[in-house]
């Protein structure tokens, strides 16, 4: 059973989003917070395994919050919610450890997929505004700037999943690409994350970014 919180300062959201939810066979809401505060105490009180957090609310905002239970070593996989597709506050929170997020107006499935992606310690990343997030509020390093020296322990291989992966692609798409099998893409994206020290997709993507692995608009490989 997936274990849910929701943070969202609109009552009417949390009861929807919490009807939709335990209809579920495999979830169940926990709890729910109206401000981010709120969060961090029924997060510390229920355990769940994600947060569905609302990026704007009151007292203490999702960002804040998700930087919080992140630093805190909290297990529990922070799921973004926000009304703009393109917010540059879901940037930030997605390098402060957010492991994705998603539009209040997202479809059912797209929501229930969402969770069961997070939970299972996978991320979030849509390769139609995820990638388009982080091209527009990227913080690119300064002229001259190397890639990190963490880079160097990755093989040609894990390297080249790593720009396909920071691009949008799933991995099956990465497996296409490369002409491997799904498995062998998995195995890749575990390795170097290992070998990065990142928590998940998300992280690498912004990394990859960040160091100027990825020049935005770059479409070489689609």
């Amino acid at each position: 059973m997936i274990r849910v919180v929701l943070a969202d300062d609109q009552a009417l959201v949390r009861a929807g989003f919490t009807l939709l939810l335990n209809l579920q066979p495999d979830m169940e809401v926990v709890g729910e917070a109206a401000d981010g505060r709120q969060a961090l105490a029924v997060v510390r009180a229920t355990r769940p395994d994600v947060v569905l957090m609302d990026i704007r609310m009151p007292v203490l905002d999702g960002l804040e919050a998700t930087r919080r239970l992140v630093g805190a070593r909290s297990p529990a996989r922070v799921l973004m919610l926000t009304t703009f597709d393109l917010d540059e506050y879901v940037y930030e929170a997605m390098r402060a450890g957010a492991s994705g997020f998603l539009l209040k107006d997202v479809g059912h499935e797209l929501l229930f997929a969402g969770v069961r992606t997070v939970a299972a310690g996978d991320a979030l990343v849509a390769p139609t505004v995820t990638r388009r997030l982080i091209e527009q509020f990227v913080r690119r390093p300064p002229a001259g700037a190397g890639p990190p020296a963490e880079f160097a322990r990755l093989t040609a291989r894990e390297l080249e999943v790593l720009r396909l992966l920071a691009r949008g692609l799933t991995n099956a798409e990465i497996a296409g690409e490369l002409t491997v099998a799904d498995q062998t893409v998995k195995t890749h994206v575990a390795h170097l994350l290992a070998k990065l020290g990142l928590r998940d997709r998300v992280q690498a993507v912004v990394l990859a970014y960040e160091t100027g692995l990825i020049v935005p608009g770059d479409r070489t490989h689609r």
